[in-house]
């Protein structure tokens, strides 16, 4: 054999080896899937798992790659392998054509049903071939199906799947139960009893279906079915449905009416979630309402919050009820009122209506005023049985409810009322309220209203009474005379208590119109009146004596002020005073001397101090006790030196110094009253008596020298001056205020520093705040003000005060009131500075301050209740600022027992405030309740009373009267955003609170 032959053999041979050596490796591998197989039918699925991918690694074959790729995943499945749907959906991609594809599709349907993830399932049994399953796996593909879109609670596609298994053997008893559950949740309640009974004898579905039959007779109307399934099984229930089975049966006890059996189970409900929600605390309330226990009724109705529904509208009725049936009057027109707006039961909202109208009369009501309310209701139901009723206490409710203002708005568009006097009722309490409001003009308008419906001569006489107080303090007192003799002769005057004070306010008037021996006459007869109090009495004689005094009937004057001494009144310094001066005009000068050194040494801090001083030393004089006068006059400008008897003091020492022929000493007075009050009458007599005492001395140069140093003479132009001066002042004495503007500013313009500069700025000043023009005003006030004190300076410092207080220049206020304060001779111009002090340090928030003039003002036994008032309030406002609240309080109390209006139901509102803040909620609700039915017309405090009410009885533990008062707050006073929002963040508290146990309320968090 040759060696190519030899050769050939070999290859033959090797290759034949190698190829019998690759067969055998490949049968190898292919008795290891089959092992892989039938570990994998065998359940053994993680070694099938790891044989499957063993072999998957060595056998180079798509067709055995491909399925071992798909067992290795479906073992992951049954497996429940986190990676599972990856290695499926990896398989599904990567082999499109696989056979494998629809059982790898079966398979993850099955994992993510396996795993609860229903949602998931349904995507892939979407992709199964139905074709391709056999039987078995054709009902295991329906039944989970099914199951999938039932547990995903959609129904519709559930019941297609479970009808078509509903015969098998061994899913047909679960598709009957998830059918028969669809028809409940569905209410198709005899087609769900039917299915359940069908499966009622499995123990493992039984269970389950005693609250199911129970439900379902509830919702059938079945009530005592309900009741007897229910009770039979709530024994042997499971905890989760111990609690809907009581709910089932308390609940059909309520729809048969046994309210008393009802109870105990509704009570043993646990809520959803541990949650009631409205309708659950109405059937507990309202059994407990049919029941005649009001207190629990109301605990449970007031936690319905945010009810928006007939059920909500039926339980607010029944707790408005359950208040009144308790005496909680307020608590039932807040529920009344609720019930009221709403719109879907008539007639539970009429008669909530009704009630809430009557309520409103009997204690008030804040969120309107009465007869708002009571004209709303006659509008709403005008042919209501209660219309008459309702009429009657629309006419009362204008006179009680105090709201004169809007009952006037009522009136005027309605006159229906008119034929009873209410028309002239209203329309003088309405100038009454104006009155004290101090708008005495507007007041008269109503005033002449209420006369001109002249039905009730009662009130026609009061009308002209308190129309004669408008214009007297208009000042309009001719016009005050007639209506006041108008009031004393009509028929009712004597019956009414102003009458005990006519002679009193005659007295004044004439007193005003100068008929002094009128007066007189009218005041005496009030001081011999019996049961008058004592300050008016006090009053009576000072104005009595002042009336003899100014009609030269002297000893009358003076037994008329030793009365007024003895009553020991705020003016009995007065009195004492004009008694002294009253012996001067009797020639009793030694007793008119040892009067006014009494009155000095008893009365050191009068503000007549000054002027008996100055008196004293002029009757020294008088009586040529030279050296006393002197004394008397250096005691005075010690004493009082700010007074403005000083400048004359000091004048009156030169010109007794100069009869003296005591020249030098005279020229010292002369000079001093030149230099500090340069400009005023007294300058100028000063400086023409100094010039005699030049020439006697023959000192003219020296007299020169010093007059053309002062600015307010111009010697060589003094008759110039002179004319300028009285041709503008004649225009000013004769009321021609035009003519004398323009003649004053052509003599200030030619003569600025002249010898009349100083009044004539000052009537100038007068003139322009006369007109009005009072920023023209201010200069010359301010130029007459310059000087340290002249006769002008008291009353320029008062009008220049007001001008700054008009214009709200507090800072500019208060240094004007500051120098009137100490400058003052007036009494009623220290109280007018110190109260604006007051009122002014408030304003720029100088709480300390506001305090301290407050107190002096409140020190000021002169003062009138009015300006008392102020002080309080301030003094109130200022401590409440400070959180001074002990203060605070005590002011508040002090202003309640004085302050009339705005002021008495601000006090009124901080009474209730402090006794919420002390915790004791009831009391504070009493005075809420006072404010309302006393000032409801001032809606800023009737919404923060409203506010605090809430408040109150939140702490209560009534959740209700607090939620549903603070969204009427929310809804009815827009006007008053800050109270508004307050209002919305405790609202906001509530339900956040209440939101815990009630499942109805809807809160923002």
């Amino acid at each position: 054999m040759n060696k190519h032959i030899i050769t050939m053999l070999f290859v033959i041979s090797l290759y034949t080896t190698i190829a019998a050596q690759q067969s055998a490796i490949y049968t190898n591998e292919l008795v290891q899937y089959n092992q892989a197989l039938e570990l994998y039918h065998n359940k053994q699925f993680l070694a099938a798992q790891n044989l499957f991918d063993k072999v998957r690694d060595t056998i180079d074959d798509s067709t055995i790659d491909a399925n071992c790729s798909y067992y290795i995943a479906s073992c992951a499945v049954w497996l429940n392998q986190k990676d599972a749907d990856q290695l499926l959906e990896r398989f599904v991609i990567q082999y499109p054509t696989s056979i494998k594809r629809s059982s790898a599709y079966l398979d993850a349907a099955t994992y993510y049903f396996d795993n609860g993830k229903y949602a998931y399932a349904r995507k892939w049994y979407d992709k199964v071939d139905e074709g391709n399953l056999n039987r078995s796996e054709r009902e295991k593909f329906n039944f989970n199906n099914g199951y999938a879109y039932f547990k995903i609670q959609r129904f519709n596609e559930a019941k297609k799947f479970l009808n078509r298994v509903q015969d098998s053997p061994e899913y047909g008893a679960k598709a009957k139960y998830y059918l028969g559950f669809i028809a409940y949740e569905g209410d198709n309640y005899k087609e769900a009893d039917q299915l359940f009974d069908e499966v009622k004898d499995l123990d493992q579905y039984n269970k389950n279906l005693s609250y199911f039959q129970s439900d379902m007779n509830f919702k059938s109307g079945n009530f005592e079915d309900a009741i007897k399934e229910g009770l039979a099984q709530l024994p042997t229930s499971k905890p989760s449905e111990r609690s809907e089975l009581n709910k089932i049966i308390g609940e059909s006890y309520f729809n048969l009416g046994a309210y008393d059996k009802a109870i105990p189970y509704l009570k043993e409900y646990k809520g959803r979630k541990g949650k009631w929600n409205n309708t659950d605390y109405y059937y507990l309330g309202y059994a407990y309402y049919k029941q005649g226990a009001y207190a629990n009724a109301i605990s449970e109705f007031n936690k319905i919050i945010d009810g928006r529904n007939a059920t909500a509208q039926n339980a607010y009725y029944h707790l408005a009820e359950s208040y009144l049936k308790t005496g909680q009057k307020q608590q039932a027109l807040n529920a009344f009122k609720n019930a009221s707006e709403m719109d879907f039961e008539a007639k539970i909202k009429e008669d909530a209506w009704y009630n809430y109208a009557k309520l409103s009369y009997e204690i008030g009501n804040s969120y309107q005023s009465t007869p708002k309310i009571l004209v709303a209701y006659l509008d709403q139901y005008p042919n209501s049985s209660f219309k008459d009723e309702i009429s009657e206490l629309l006419i009362s409710s204008y006179i009680t409810s105090k709201n004169y203002k809007e009952a006037m708005d009522v009136l005027e568009r309605s006159r229906n009322f008119a034929d009873k006097g209410v028309y002239q009722k209203v329309a003088f309490y309405r100038g009454i309220e104006l009155y004290n409001e101090g708008n005495y003009t507007e007041a008269i308008t109503y005033f002449d209203t209420s006369l001109n419906k002249q039905v009730d001569p009662y009130f026609t006489a009061r009308a002209l009474y308190w129309k004669a107080e408008s214009n007297y303090l208009l000042n309009n007192f001719d016009e005050a005379l007639l209506d006041f003799k108008q009031f004393e002769g009509s028929t009712k005057a004597s019956t009414t208590n102003e009458y005990s004070l006519l002679a009193y306010n005659l007295g004044y008037t004439y007193f005003k119109l100068k008929q002094y021996e009128q007066a007189a006459q009218y005041f005496k007869t009030f001081s011999q009146k019996n049961n008058v109090d004592e300050a008016r009495k006090a009053d009576t004689y000072v104005r009595l004596g002042d009336s003899y005094f100014i009609s030269s009937a002297y000893w009358n004057a003076m037994e008329a002020y030793n009365k007024a001494i003895k009553a020991n009144g705020p003016d009995a310094d007065y009195a004492q005073y004009q008694k002294a001066i009253s012996y001067g005009f009797v020639n009793k000068n030694n007793r008119k001397i040892q009067d006014l050194e009494f009155f000095i040494k008893k009365y050191p801090s009068s503000t007549y101090r000054d002027d008996a001083m100055f008196a004293l030393g002029n009757v020294y004089i008088s009586e040529n006790k030279i050296d006393k006068g002197i004394a008397a006059y250096e005691q005075l400008i010690k004493d009082v030196p700010r007074s403005s008897y000083v400048p004359k003091a000091l004048l009156k020492q030169g010109l007794v110094f100069y009869n003296r022929d005591q020249g030098n000493r005279a020229l010292s007075k002369f000079k001093r009253v030149v230099s500090e009050y340069p400009g005023s009458d007294e300058a100028i007599q000063a400086v023409t008596t100094a010039r005699l005492i030049y020439v006697d001395l023959g000192q003219t140069a020296d007299y020169a020298a010093w007059v053309k140093g002062l600015r307010f003479i111009e010697v060589s132009d003094a008759d110039l001056d002179n004319t300028a001066f009285e041709a503008a002042e004649k225009q000013f004495l004769e009321n021609r205020d035009q003519e004398a503007i323009q003649r004053f500013e052509a003599y200030l313009a030619e003569f600025p520093n002249g010898l009349h500069a100083l009044k004539s700025h000052f009537y100038l000043a007068q003139l322009y705040f006369k007109k009005g023009e009072k920023q023209a005003a201010i200069p010359h006030y301010e130029f007459t003000l310059k000087s340290e004190r002249t006769e002008f300076t008291e009353q320029a410092l008062a009008r220049l005060a007001q001008i700054y207080l008009e214009k709200r220049d507090y800072e500019k206020a208060i240094v004007v009131l500051k120098r009137l304060e100490r400058d003052a001779d007036y009494p009623q111009n220290i109280i007018f500075a110190q109260s604006n002090l007051m009122k002014s340090h408030y304003q720029l928030l100088n709480d300390q301050k506001t305090i301290e003039y407050a107190d002096k003002v409140l020190a000021n036994p002169k003062i009138q209740n009015e300006v008392k008032s102020d002080a309080k309030i301030f003094t109130a406002r200022a401590a409440l600022r400070t959180n001074n609240m002990s203060r605070a309080k005590q002011a508040y109390a002090e202003v309640q027992k004085i302050a009339t209006g705005e002021l008495a139901a601000e006090a009124l509102y901080y009474d209730a405030y402090f006794k919420h803040q002390e915790n004791n909620y009831q009391r504070s609700n009493e005075t809420i309740q006072q404010l309302a039915k006393a000032y409801s017309g001032y809606r800023l405090y009737g919404s923060k009373g409203l506010v605090l009410m809430a408040k109150n009885f939140y702490g209560l533990d009534d959740a209700y009267q607090a939620s549903y008062i603070l969204e009427s707050v929310i809804k009815n006073f827009s006007d008053y955003p800050k109270v508004v929002e307050e209002a919305r963040q405790e609202l906001t508290k509530i339900k956040v609170q209440e939101a815990k146990t009630n499942s109805s309320i809807q809160t923002d968090q």
